[in-house]
């Protein structure tokens, strides 16, 4: 593990060197270039094909840089990627997010306040950066919060199914910020690719693989037996009794 961590970030620093070495001699290419252009005698200019060569050769360099860092991008994709994430799909998570789906009228995120505030203000901002809802919540103690937004304006007036985002600003009675933090809890229910970049939905919203802070296994469902059932197993269980004071009104 130690010797891929290290050829990794050797390649890494070798693909930086290159391209700076390369930014360095096509700067210094274009120099000389310029200089002979200027001062070529007219009665016998310079060739153009070997200039145009080189620059084709040099636009080659750097392409293959570019290759580099493609094939890069998919190795550690292969490692953190789609297929690696399908494995959380039904597992309860925590990711570092701040961003929520509002879908049949509710919206949820959970916001920690770093110690006991004062003031607390909670803003909902929609994709373009504008805050449709602001809301002063009472209960401020240090810990986690849970706040569900009804997807209502500051008017009251229903908004449009989709992403939004909540701001926290905290203040002790000091006017000192607070040190807050907003994250989403929910169910992973699909993986996507875009970009390079492996997105889990949660909640109706994507968030980045790597901001996942905790994976849980979601409780086992509690089944309820039918009276039948439980009639029919247990020594302590005696059907048919005539007595039985949640059956009989002459047990008043």
């Amino acid at each position: 593990m130690v010797d891929a961590v290290s050829a990794a970030a050797a390649t890494t620093d070798s693909g930086a060197l290159g391209r700076a070495r390369l930014a360095e001699n096509f700067d210094t290419f274009l120099s000389l270039l310029t200089t002979q252009l200027k001062n070529q005698d007219p009665l016998s200019p310079l060739d153009s094909n070997q200039f145009t060569q080189q620059i084709v050769q040099m636009t080659g360099v750097e392409q293959q840089l570019l290759t580099n860092d493609l094939l890069k991008k998919l190795v550690s994709n292969t490692g953190s990627g789609v297929s690696t994430a399908v494995a959380l799909i039904g597992k309860e998570v925590r990711a570092d997010s701040d961003v929520a789906a509002l879908k049949g009228g509710k919206a949820e995120w959970t916001y920690i306040l770093d110690r006991d505030a004062s003031d607390v203000k909670l803003e909902v901002l929609d994709d373009k950066g504008r805050v449709v809802s602001s809301v002063a919540p009472t209960d401020n103690k240090a810990g986690e919060h849970a706040f569900t937004w009804d997807g209502k304006s500051a008017a009251g007036t229903p908004l449009a199914e989709g992403t939004y985002t909540l701001r926290v600003t905290a203040r002790d009675s000091q006017g000192s910020s607070v040190t807050s933090n907003v994250v989403a809890d929910g169910l992973v229910t699909g993986v996507q690719q875009k970009d390079g970049v492996t997105l889990l939905t949660i909640n109706g919203a994507q968030v980045p693989w790597d901001t996942i802070v905790s994976i849980r296994q979601p409780p086992e469902p509690v089944t309820t037996a039918s009276n039948g059932a439980s009639g029919s197993s247990g020594s302590n269980t005696t059907p048919d009794n005539e007595d039985d004071e949640t059956s009989s009104p002459a047990a008043a």
